[in-house]
């Protein structure tokens, strides 16, 4: 797949305000500070179509944008960032829940986790209950080029054999670097194929 447009549609502070379509929605999450907005640039080729902060924890609301006037690409608010108060961590917590888990559109969400890093508890708890709650979803693996290839499959491998302790079968993975480029035709590509399968009646 090639992107030939991407706009910025609507940002809401509630799921229930998301638009009224009946078009299929790939949903991006991950930890504050992981580089959504930078992936999500590079994947649409647009350098500034999501805005990147050098803050963690901007986006405090959900954001839609329509691509190719087939799908929108979804960004939702990183979880698990301390310094905001307890009532706005609750606000985007019941936010992200009531998106993920009512949100009819919603045919994968993609859960950003730094390549850098061991295995972190809050993600491996957020995949948990997706598990759970039975929504589809990849793993998008960022920051790749910010390590050696090696280092960055060691560490991947690592949080694999993490998740097999709990899952018989794994979700799908890609390996990503906003900087380079790395992955985006095979996210592409993967969402491609989602949209063209047939529909279950």
């Amino acid at each position: 797949m090639e992107i030939k447009s991407a706009e910025f549609t609507i940002s809401s502070s509630r799921a229930d305000m998301c638009p009224k379509s009946d078009i299929p929605e790939y949903a991006f999450i991950g930890r504050s500070n992981v580089g959504k907005s930078s992936l999500i640039n590079m994947l649409t080729k647009k350098p500034k179509l999501a805005m990147t902060s050098s803050t963690p924890g901007k986006t405090l609301l959900i954001n839609h944008f329509l691509i190719n006037k087939e799908w929108f690409l979804v960004d939702l608010p990183g979880y698990g960032f301390a310094l905001r108060g307890k009532k706005m961590m609750e606000k985007i917590k019941n936010l992200i829940e009531y998106y993920v888990l009512e949100r009819e559109q919603l045919t994968c969400l993609f859960v950003l986790i730094d390549s850098r890093h061991e295995p972190q508890k809050i993600d491996l708890e957020f995949i948990e209950w997706l598990g759970e709650n039975g929504v589809p979803f990849a793993i998008i693996f960022t920051k790749a080029d910010k390590q050696t290839v090696g280092k960055t499959r060691q560490n991947v491998n690592n949080y694999l054999n993490k998740l097999k302790e709990q899952w018989e079968e794994l979700p799908p993975h890609f390996i990503s670097s906003s900087e380079n480029g790395t992955g985006r035709q095979e996210i592409l590509d993967y969402i491609d194929g989602i949209n063209k399968s047939p529909k279950e009646q």
